[in-house]
């Protein structure tokens, strides 16, 4: 089938599946300019329109005279790197599980929404329960903003992890994060904890330069998790 697409979208989208699929890793450097008129037969503007989509997107750093390289995605705190729970639970030995609790559309405007710091649009707002040898394991309350990631519309979230699914479709450039300990309160009974036990609270924020991806809040039981990270001399 032909793409009816104008050709400068194919061609992002043609980089941007090789950068999520690991075939370009940060610092690779993507096709020249002419490489890619030839591949398309196109002319250097239509090559150019895409590398600056690429570029405002913050995918890829265009250098004078070098070409275009894949960026690396730059994190608030060092010490975190993007989590994929199911990762991290089947890497400890366990048996993963995830039980869907609510799935909702919000709008902007809604007080369960402020978290995304969005003025307008609308939002997916999703609860889930992370289990570990049928044990929950963490609950993530999590935002995604729909004008950014339309997809997660479509995505079933009852099967597929949340982060899981956003960390292997959508492209991020930045993050933030934000670590509290907090009493498992409404949490408890999803946790199977009492509301007063202590537990650690993980809260990022995502975005695509300017525009934010999603937010989420994962509370984990304070005795069953823990934040690790390595650190060498930058000297």
């Amino acid at each position: 089938m032909t793409d009816a697409r104008p050709l400068y979208q194919v061609i992002r989208s043609a980089i941007e599946n090789r950068i999520m699929s690991g075939a370009l890793r940060p610092g690779d450097r993507i096709p020249f300019e002419h490489e890619l008129m030839a591949e398309y037969g196109c002319a250097r503007m239509t090559v150019n329109k895409a590398l600056s989509a690429l570029a405002s997107a913050g995918l890829i750093a265009r250098q004078r005279r070098r070409g275009s390289f894949v960026t690396r995605p730059r994190i608030h705190m060092a010490a975190l790197r993007i989590p994929d729970i199911r990762e991290e639970i089947e890497k400890r030995g366990h048996v993963y599980a995830l039980r869907l609790v609510t799935r909702s559309v919000l709008g902007a405007d809604s007080p369960s929404a402020a978290p995304l710091r969005l003025s307008h649009g609308k939002l997916l707002s999703l609860r889930c329960v992370h289990l570990a040898d049928a044990r929950p394991y963490a609950v993530e309350e999590r935002l995604i903003n729909l004008a950014a990631v339309p997809d997660a519309m479509d995505a079933d979230f009852a099967i597929d992890p949340p982060g899981s699914w956003l960390l292997a479709h959508v492209p991020w450039t930045e993050a933030e994060h934000r670590i509290t300990a907090a009493p498992a309160g409404d949490t408890a009974i999803l946790l199977e904890l009492d509301t007063d036990k202590p537990c650690l609270v993980l809260e990022r924020w995502t975005w695509r330069e300017a525009e934010t991806i999603t937010y989420v809040r994962t509370i984990f039981d304070g005795d069953s998790f823990d934040l690790t990270a390595h650190f060498a001399s930058q000297g």
